[in-house]
């Protein structure tokens, strides 16, 4: 993590997007949520829902935990509105967009399940996505660990 805090996405945290590594797993855990959609018909898992919920988690989830443990390490003036903030994105995502969806589309929600299976998949999301470097970078820093 930089050692200096923004609260904002910088133009490193969209550059951090396109890394192979990081597209290659999103389109593998997307590729995940479409066989689920398409293969256990659960009445408020679909394509779309997939694709709207997969979308925003890997553009926001990993602003949220950077925030979240930015605030709590650096404690910038009004930190712990930075971390609200930051928990009600992903409520917005897990929650809020969940149900704005379905009631739209007219579908039974299952609103409990949901949030207690994506709320924990948000946040697993964005500390994996969280890391800013190429894998090669991931394996060179994990050895100076040892």
């Amino acid at each position: 993590m930089n050692s200096y805090y923004s609260f904002y996405p910088d133009k490193a945290y969209f550059r951090e997007l396109i890394r192979p590594w990081k597209l290659a797993t999103f389109s593998i855990a997307m590729a995940l949520l479409f066989y689920g959609a398409l293969n256990y018909h659960i009445s408020d898992w679909d394509v779309g829902i997939t694709i709207i919920m997969g979308c925003l988690t890997y553009l926001m989830a990993p602003w949220s935990v950077y925030i979240i443990l930015s605030a709590l390490r650096y404690r910038p003036k009004l930190w712990y509105v930075h971390i609200v903030c930051a928990l009600l994105v992903g409520l917005f995502v897990v929650d809020w967009v969940y149900m704005l969806y379905h009631n739209l589309m007219g579908n039974q929600t299952l609103r409990d399940a949901n949030f207690y299976a994506s709320t924990p998949l948000y946040y697993m999301a964005g500390a994996f996505w969280l890391y800013r470097g190429s894998v090669k970078e991931f394996i060179g820093n994990f050895k100076k660990i040892n």
